[in-house]
């Protein structure tokens, strides 16, 4: 539920830049709850990325894999 919440959040004020746009483009595609959980797993892989190597989060790269999945077949 946290995570439904933080992309909740995230798209109603568009933090990181083109967030909103991103699911908004998933949500087209697949169902508001589908894009919820398909950036969910973008968001977790971009924190598990940053802990892991030590350095602060990549939103670019968050919202890339939110886009990469909006865009696939």
């Amino acid at each position: 539920l946290a995570m439904h919440l933080s992309i909740s959040e995230q798209c109603s004020i568009d933090q990181p830049h083109g967030i909103r746009q991103a699911v908004e483009l998933l949500a087209a595609r697949r169902g508001l709850h589908e894009a919820h959980h398909a950036a969910m797993e973008c968001l977790g892989t971009m924190l598990w990325e940053s802990q892991r190597a030590g350095r602060p989060p990549d939103g670019q790269a968050y919202i890339d894999c939110v886009q990469r999945r909006a865009t696939a077949d």
